[in-house]
C-alpha cells in the first residue's frame, strides 16, 4: 500500500478540508484528490463523505484513519532507524573478547589495533618493586601463570624463545584459568607474574601491586579487532572502532 496516498488521506482527515490538506503537503488540491480516489478504488469503498461543508470519514474510513496512523507511525521510525536519526546514533552493537581484554580494556571503551604492554608484577615490598631485574634473578623466584592458550603466556613465551631461557625453565608454581586468580595469588605473596599492564592499573595506584621490568625484555600483547568477512558493519559498530582507535591511541 502506498503511504503517500494514506498520508494525503490522513491529512484530509485531520483537517476536513481537500485544500488545507494540500496545502500542508506541498502538493495541488488535485493531487491530492487523485491520491484520495486511488486509495479509494484500491479498496474498493468509499472513504470520505463530501456532501457536506466539511470532508468527514465514512465508518470504513474511520477505521482505515486509525490503521493508517499506525503504518505512518511505523514507517517514520523505520526510517529513522535506517538513516540513523539525523546524528544521533543508535543500534545494537554486539562485542565479543577473551578474558582478559573483556575485563579491562573493553569497559574502558564502553581497535582496529591495540598493544598493551607486558610487564612483571609483584607484591607489594617485593625485592623486584619498581626495578629492572634480570632473567638470572627471575629464576629464583616462584612464578605464577595464566594457564596455556592465554594471550599473555603466549606472548611471554614467544618473548623468550631464541634466548638462554625459555618459561619452563623458570620455577613456576601455579597455572590458573583467570586473570582476577593470577593477580589475587600475587597479592597474596604467592608468587610473581607477567600480566597486561592495562590489567592491574587500579591495584598499581593503590599500592596492593607493584611493577618491574625485565632487562633486555619489553613485551607487549598485540589486541585485534576482527571481523566477520562479507558482512556489513553497523554504523554503531563502525562509531566503536573509530572511538577505539581514538581512545587507545592516546
Amino acid at each position: 500500500m502506498d503511504t503517500r496516498q494514506l498520508s494525503a488521506f490522513c491529512e484530509v482527515v485531520d483537517r476536513k478540508s481537500f485544500s488545507q490538506a494540500a496545502e500542508r503537503l506541498g502538493v495541488t488540491q488535485p493531487a491530492v484528490s487523485l491520491q484520495i480516489r486511488s486509495l479509494e478504488k484500491r479498496l474498493g469503498t468509499k472513504l470520505l463523505d463530501r456532501s457536506g461543508r466539511r470532508v468527514e470519514p465514512t465508518e470504513a474510513g474511520q477505521r482505515l484513519y486509525r490503521a493508517a496512523q499506525r503504518m505512518l507511525a511505523l514507517e517514520g521510525q523505520l526510517l529513522d532507524e535506517l538513516a540513523g536519526d539525523g546524528d544521533v546514533l543508535r543500534g545494537e552493537l554486539a562485542l565479543g573478547a577473551s578474558t582478559g581484554p573483556g575485563g579491562t580494556v573493553v569497559p574502558v571503551l564502553l581497535g582496529a589495533f591495540f598493544r598493551d604492554e607486558v610487564i612483571l608484577v609483584v607484591p607489594p615490598g617485593h625485592a623486584f618493586a619498581g626495578r629492572q631485574v634480570t632473567l638470572d634473578e627471575l629464576r629464583g623466584e616462584h612464578l605464577i601463570l595464566m594457564q596455556e592458550g592465554a594471550g599473555v603466556r603466549q606472548v611471554i613465551e614467544d618473548e623468550l624463545r631464541g634466548g638462554p631461557l625459555r618459561l619452563r625453565d623458570l620455577d613456576v608454581r601455579l597455572e590458573l584459568g583467570l586473570q582476577e586468580s593470577v593477580k589475587s595469588a600475587v597479592a597474596a605473596g604467592f608468587g610473581v607474574t607477567f600480566i597486561s599492564r592495562s590489567g592491574v592499573e587500579a591495584e598499581l595506584a593503590a599500592g596492593t601491586l607493584a611493577a618491574a621490568r625485565v632487562k633486555g625484555h619489553e613485551p607487549v600483547r598485540e589486541i585485534s579487532l576482527v571481523r566477520p568477512a562479507g558482512r556489513s558493519p553497523t554504523r554503531a559498530a563502525e562509531a566503536f572502532v573509530d572511538f577505539a582507535r581514538a581512545k587507545l591511541a592516546a
